[in-house]
């Protein structure tokens, strides 16, 4: 079917089409790493989208393609709703399609601001979409979960985000998407460099990793899932696992617990962390823990030394809106509304970013994430010292066993990238795993498996562009050719389609 017919076939069935379009670009992302089905999908997108006849069609074009899209990538976002699938689990549909819809809607506004600024034609729709996919981290909140960037994770392009981050590569591909599209319009001048670039660019694939010789680093995965986590009769069997994984030999140079992974508070907690402490054996422990402090709650991350002393203390952030805490609480609360991961005091409050850097003894400092913070790249980076690593503590068991864990690993791996650092990642159902400063896993843990890894810590890279500059190289990039599309178009002058 030609171009031309799309617009011409019943809408139902054409809507059915960039439905299906949609999903067939999702997976490109993790589990499936299909990126052939970005590239090639976007090309077939920007085409249809560049050839709508009217406004009106090319947005309902995007919103069908977006849903097909955000549809299938966000999927996991049912497994939360299902742990207490008595109180949560009538709104799973909803809570999926709410937030495919929140992440179209994104899209959408692309288009429209393409066909104004450039009459919809090709570089005005590939800018205004990687400006889309950059305020989608910003807005609201912020949730850059699958960014069209993200497809190249697994390629060696993803190398490239440690000059521009993962808008870089959100450029990148819809520039050789675009240029597949102009080969095929006949268009060779604008098709083939795009399409030479992605072919060569593969060049920056990092060689093998080399064996290295730093600090030995054990990481835990206790394998708790979420509806057993908090049970009494079950949590003294996930905390006995981590506990024989820390007495294991050698004694290493650093132990790794998950997010949450005592069933305590901290304020409660002596008995274990006094038993932890004797099991680390000298060895500073890293664990997730709840905290109460002048009455306000914490999702908090303890270093933990000798004598059972709490070293250094980091609080969560960048919270998850309606897990850890509920917008306008207060006013919701009163209708009985609530986070589906609430303390007891109705929700989390938010720690201080500035005080995301922890001291670990015989280390040096290292930059604290919990779970959903590892998803910002713009919050990484933290002014002041350089970091010698990253340590992300998380607990993938909300996201089931399938799609939303693997995602989340292959953020991780673009934020050691981005950083120039290695990542210690440990999951409470998985992933764990060492990703060195190039974003490649040197040890793991799967899904749903007990246990522990011991891997040494690999050396840091030189400060990156991306750590310097962050994402303004690039916005700044796709502002100026908007304004150099825009002008285009006020003087009348045709612009590549």
């Amino acid at each position: 079917m030609t171009l031309a017919r799309v617009w011409t076939a019943s809408a139902w069935l054409r809507l059915a089409g960039l439905l299906a379009l949609g999903v067939f670009i999702a997976l490109s992302h993790a589990p499936f790493d299909l990126w052939p089905a970005a590239m090639l999908g976007w090309a077939l997108a920007l085409a249809v989208l560049t050839t709508a006849p009217t406004l009106r069609a090319a947005m309902v074009a995007m919103g069908a393609l977006g849903l097909g899209y955000f549809g299938f990538t966000l999927r996991w976002l049912v497994e939360p709703f299902l742990v207490d699938a008595a109180t949560w689990g009538w709104a799973a549909p909803l809570g999926v399609s709410l937030m495919a819809l929140r992440e179209t809607l994104f899209w959408v506004v692309a288009v429209a601001a393409a066909r104004l600024i450039g009459a919809g034609r090709l570089p005005a729709l590939v800018l205004c979409l990687t400006l889309a996919e950059a305020l989608r981290g910003y807005l609201f909140t912020g949730f850059p979960w699958a960014l069209i960037g993200h497809a190249l994770i697994p390629m060696p392009l993803s190398q490239l985000a440690a000059f521009g981050g993962p808008h870089l590569l959100t450029l990148l591909l819809l520039i050789i998407s675009a240029g597949l599209v102009m080969l095929a319009r006949g268009r060779w001048w604008g098709g083939v460099p795009a399409v030479l670039a992605g072919l060569a660019l593969p060049l920056l694939a990092p060689g093998p990793a080399d064996t290295v010789d730093g600090p030995l680093i054990r990481i835990v995965q206790p394998n708790a899932p979420q509806d057993e986590k908090w049970d009494p009769e079950r949590n003294r069997v996930f905390f006995n696992r981590m506990m024989d994984a820390t007495r294991a030999d050698p004694v290493p140079d650093l132990i790794v617990w998950p997010e949450t992974a005592i069933p305590v508070r901290l304020d409660y907690s002596w008995p274990e962390l006094e038993a932890m402490a004797d099991a680390a054996r000298g060895a500073p422990l890293i664990t997730g823990i709840n905290r109460v402090e002048d009455g306000q709650y914490y999702n908090s991350l303890i270093v933990l030394g000798r004598g059972a002393q709490v070293q250094d203390v980091y609080d969560k952030s960048h919270l998850v809106p309606f897990g850890e805490y509920v917008p306008f609480g207060d006013v919701l609360k009163s209708l009985g509304v609530r986070g589906l991961a609430p303390s007891d005091g109705g929700g989390f409050a938010k720690g201080l970013p500035r005080q995301s850097l922890i001291d670990l003894p015989g280390i040096g400092a290292a930059r604290a994430l919990i779970c959903y913070e590892g998803i910002f790249a713009e919050e990484i980076t933290v002014a002041g010292a350089r970091p010698r690593l990253l340590v992300m503590i998380t607990n993938d068991a909300w996201f089931g066993e399938a799609a939303g864990p693997q995602q989340h690993l292959a953020q991780a791996r673009l934020r050691a990238i981005e950083q120039g650092l290695p990542m210690v990642r440990s999951a409470n159902t998985g992933i764990s795993a060492m990703i060195d400063a190039r974003g490649r896993i040197l040890a793991s843990l799967p899904l749903g498996q007990a246990g522990h890894i011991d891997a040494a810590l690999p050396p840091a890279l030189s400060p990156t562009v991306y750590t310097r500059w962050g994402d303004w190289p690039v916005m700044l990039l796709v502002l100026l050719g908007l304004c150099a599309t825009w002008g285009a178009k006020r003087r009348g002058h045709k612009v590549a389609a």
